[in-house]
């Protein structure tokens, strides 16, 4: 993985939600599947951007 890449990830775990936080580690399945999609879509938007130029 490019530098680029790790540095727009580390981004987005930098500004995820504190309820994403919280439920990626919770014991509740459906908490933890909602936080790990939540996730994965803010990851996927921030590399999208990073293939368009923008920070």
């Amino acid at each position: 993985m490019t530098q680029e890449l790790t540095d727009a990830i580390r981004r987005v775990v930098e500004r995820a939600p504190q309820w994403v936080r919280r439920d990626l580690d919770t014991k509740d399945p459906v908490a933890r599947v909602r936080a790990e999609e939540t996730l994965a879509a803010m990851i996927a938007v921030a590399l999208g951007q990073q293939g368009d130029g923008e920070p």
